[in-house]
């Protein structure tokens, strides 16, 4: 039996049916220019031409005709994308957003189901790995369709088993794991306090890493609420707090600065905004850069 909520079974018959309409009009193009195959493969030789790029000489063809010949490559179009999906307790946490009902684990949803779709459609192999304080799944990258609809289902199903966050397990076992060079996507509120962004700035330096950092109001305090009774997602210690001198340090500004220094390409969504379009904005000025 499916352990969704009804408005997650929602959420989810929305990727279904009208993920594809959205995804395509939205951000699918810019998603295929901005995470296209990495590499090159070789496809023949042919004789140089001014202006031809000197180091893709064929000397053993040079050599043997007396004529330059340069070597002629053809883009690797087949991508893997690797999901990292954020599962910990305060991603449970949330002020309800423009619906009234979501939290950043439905936004962290949304986020990673869109660009699980958008690889169907790219047909990129896409893998998932969801991480609390210990990496909770992983679905190896494939390509089928029914593999992708199942990482989609994955996502939205995911209850993490550990309420706490250790984001630098989970860069560490994507950097074991994938070998090769691919697109990695961390979907995440990055609240985690540990040392995480020496493993971020590792995994940046082989593979092009999007780091998806969602945020909510509640990230900024609870000015103007008054006496409240506050309790942390993830190591369930309870306080009585004034709300007038209460100031999370957690500015989403500051947490996207941190991210792009690790060498990431970072976008802050927010709870209150639309996922979709956000991914159009990101994907779209990746593909211009690129």
């Amino acid at each position: 039996m499916s352990r969704l909520s009804p408005e997650e079974l929602r959420e989810l018959r929305t990727i279904h049916i009208h993920a594809g309409r959205r995804v395509d009009s939205l951000f699918a193009g810019n998603y295929r220019s901005a995470v296209r195959g990495h590499g090159m493969e070789f496809e023949e030789v042919r004789d140089y031409s001014p202006g031809d790029d000197v180091r893709h000489i064929d000397w053993n063809v040079t050599a043997r005709t007396g004529q330059p010949f340069v070597k002629v490559f053809r883009e690797e179009r087949q991508n893997t994308v690797i999901l990292v999906v954020d599962v910990s307790g305060s991603t449970k946490v949330g002020s309800g957003g423009a619906d009234g009902r979501t939290d950043r684990r439905l936004q962290i949803a949304r986020i990673a189901g869109g660009i699980a779709y958008a690889g169907i459609r790219n047909r990129d192999q896409v893998g998932l790995v969801t991480f609390s304080d210990t990496v909770e799944t992983w679905l190896s990258p494939r390509r089928t369709r029914g593999h992708v609809w199942h990482v989609i289902q994955t996502i939205f199903e995911a209850r993490g088993r550990q309420r706490g966050t250790d984001l630098a397990a989970a860069l560490a076992f994507v950097a074991r794991m994938q070998k090769r060079k691919a697109t990695i996507v961390v979907v995440s509120d990055f609240l985690d306090t540990g040392t995480w962004t020496r493993d971020l700035s590792t995994l940046a330096a082989r593979h092009q890493v999007h780091a998806m950092m969602v945020h909510d109001p509640l990230d900024l305090g609870l000015t103007g609420m008054g006496l409240v009774e506050v309790v942390d997602a993830e190591t369930g210690w309870t306080t009585l707090v004034d709300g007038a001198s209460f100031a999370a340090d957690h500015d989403p500004d500051r947490r996207v600065r941190a991210l792009r220094r690790c060498g990431a390409h970072a976008l802050a969504i927010g709870t209150s905004d639309d996922a979709w379009v956000a991914l159009q904005g990101h994907f779209a000025s990746m593909g211009r850069r690129r």
